[in-house]
């Protein structure tokens, strides 16, 4: 009969290891389930795969997918090892399936899997990371990759929420520019041809677009620098801390899309933090990865401060009350929580109802914006063709 070498943990999270004689792998993992031990591997003697270190990236849809996969197959009692080789091997995405058989091997050779996940950032944020090693060390691994899977969804949803949010505005402004640019470079010229041949005295707004046209006809090439330039200043700055400190902060006052930007960030906040907590993740270090993952540099340094206060003994909604960044009812129903115990079930609830909110705020938005952007197209572009319709009132005269 063949031996198999396998390692695991008990209930209480401990490192096992061994090796069992038995018919086969199945036969084996039998045993190791009736010894309540949570298998990592189990191999026969003499087996090995070699995988190459790489390096690569994974967006959400994707990394959601393969953790919902990995608890339902932890869940059914798969080593962890078997379960790493069956993903990786199905998995499209060839940078992420390297990074997954990467991580199946360190396992394999006694790592635990938080600190094989822990190698690759690109792929597995801190937050994954902690939430791992939390479920592993409570034997609770299954249900901790359910917890993560629905957090990725739910993240990569508000995600898409801020794309649309801001897309939006950015995309009929961009229109308008281009139409208005490609009236001023071919549309007026002509009209001024025709006024200077006919002599026509031009009023000043008229005189006015005729310059801007001459100018973009003369430099089109000096404004297309400038706007280029402009754009990677803009990026360059935002890549510094103050920068984003700035213009995060000049964003969240906005009129309208601040408001959706706000709630957006106080659901990421509930989220990221109650499903740390419930992950058994100490509230510190909770703290530390939800700021990180904030997306806006204002509510990071509020959560910093926050956690600063809270290191140094006061209960969570008091500092949370002191930045200002969240709204009365979030900090009134942590305080709650936070009285009650049930501090993770709060926080999912607050972001459940952030969560809708933001829904209800874009949908709001939308509708708001689409009729100012009615208006702003139709006050730039009619204000240029009736600069250019006010000579004729002129020439309709001295033919007249």
């Amino acid at each position: 009969m063949p031996s198999f070498e396998w390692k695991g943990r008990d209930r209480g999270g401990r490192p096992q290891s061994g090796v069992l004689v038995a018919d086969n792998k199945d036969a084996a993992l039998a045993v190791l389930r009736r010894q309540q031990v949570v298998p990592i591997t189990v191999k026969e003697k003499g087996k090995e795969i070699a995988v190459p270190k790489v390096r690569g990236g994974v967006n959400d849809r994707t990394l959601a997918i393969f953790t919902r996969q990995f608890s339902v197959m932890i869940d059914a009692g798969l080593p962890l090892v078997q379960c790493l080789q069956i993903l990786g091997e199905q998995q499209e995405n060839k940078a992420f399936q390297r990074i997954i058989l990467q991580v199946r091997e360190d396992v394999e050779t006694g790592s635990s899997l938080a600190n094989a996940l822990k190698k690759h950032p690109q792929a597995f944020s801190d937050l994954f990371v902690n939430m791992v090693a939390a479920g592993e060390a409570g034997g609770i691994l299954d249900t901790i990759l359910q917890r993560l899977s629905t957090y990725i969804e739910k993240a990569a949803r508000l995600k898409a929420q801020v794309k649309a949010a801001l897309m939006y505005p950015a995309t009929v402004i961009a229109i308008a520019i281009i139409v208005v640019y490609v009236i001023l470079w071919k549309v007026i010229p002509v009209f001024a041809s025709l006024f200077e041949g006919l002599g026509a005295s031009l009023p000043l707004p008229t005189r006015v677009v005729v310059a801007a046209s001459k100018f973009i006809g003369r430099f089109w090439w000096l404004i297309i620098m400038l706007v280029v330039a402009a754009f990677f200043a803009v990026r360059r700055y935002y890549a510094t801390k103050q920068g984003r400190l700035v213009i995060d902060r000049m964003m969240l006052k906005a009129p309208v899309l601040g408001l959706v930007l706000r709630k957006i960030a106080v659901a990421r906040f509930c989220r990221t933090l109650g499903t740390l907590l419930s992950a058994g993740v100490p509230v510190l270090e909770s703290l530390e990865i939800t700021a990180r993952t904030s997306g806006n540099a204002v509510i990071e340094l509020a959560i910093l401060e926050v956690r600063k206060q809270v290191e140094e003994g006061k209960a969570l909604a008091d500092p949370l009350k002191t930045t200002g960044q969240f709204p009365p009812m979030v900090v009134q129903m942590i305080s709650v929580g936070e009285a009650t115990g049930a501090m993770d079930t709060m926080l999912a609830k607050i972001a459940e109802f952030y969560e809708e909110e933001v829904d209800t705020a874009v949908a709001g938005m939308m509708k708001l914006i689409e009729p100012i952007m009615i208006l702003f197209l139709g006050v730039v572009i009619g204000g240029v063709v009736i600069a250019m319709y006010l000579p004729m009132f002129d020439l309709i005269s001295k033919i007249g």
